[in-house]
């Protein structure tokens, strides 16, 4: 049981007796737990090969989320470290702001290497999914992401825009994962000062 309820804000009387253990340990604890495969129904790219999915990709297209939101020509750069982790550079231009905004995280195999799921961290120990889940896997050239659920998909490609050809084939495999092809966020990709 909590010590505090959230929605009143008052302390919970229990029995329990005072824990020693910082709150971070508790909750990073209990998110162990959380699941990071794909979404039911869905499998991951196998056989994968990480040397020949790291560099550049571009995001074509997302669902929403805050923070990517109003960001335009966004990247994402994976770098293999050799260590079984890898580095992730998301990058975007915030036009509000007029500049570049910059996370990095690392990402590691949640099993065999040959299979295209991973947790990514950009925030300390808090992990999510990352699931390729179609993939060109003869030139690496597109792939489509997951998170642990629908919720969480991107459309990502080693060139900034999309043939209308391409763009029709892939969509077609959105609909059969089963993501709101209307909610995609289809990201602009004009800038030259990259």
């Amino acid at each position: 049981m909590w010590p505090f309820n959230l929605l009143s804000q008052e302390a919970v009387v229990t029995t329990c007796p005072p824990h020693p253990w910082p709150l971070w340990l508790i909750l990073t604890a209990s998110l162990a737990g959380c699941s990071m495969g794909p979404p039911q129904g869905v499998s991951a790219v196998t056989p994968f090969e990480v040397s020949r999915y790291t560099g550049v990709w571009y995001e074509i297209a997302r669902l929403d989320h805050r923070f990517e939101r109003g960001l335009t020509d966004i990247s994402a750069t994976y770098k293999d470290d050799g260590d079984s982790s890898i580095t992730v550079i998301n990058r975007g231009f915030n036009p509000e702001s007029n500049a570049w905004q910059e996370a990095v995280g690392h990402a590691f195999f949640l099993g065999d290497k040959t299979v295209a799921s991973l947790k990514v961290s950009f925030f300390g120990p808090f992990y999510g999914g990352y699931h390729v889940v179609a993939l060109d896997q003869k030139d690496y050239r597109w792939s489509l992401v997951m998170g642990p659920d629908r919720d969480y998909f991107w459309i990502l490609l080693r060139d900034r825009h999309l043939s209308p050809a391409l763009k029709a084939e892939l969509l077609s495999r959105v609909r059969r994962l089963g993501i709101a092809e209307d909610q995609l966020i289809w990201t602009p990709q004009e800038r030259t000062d990259f």
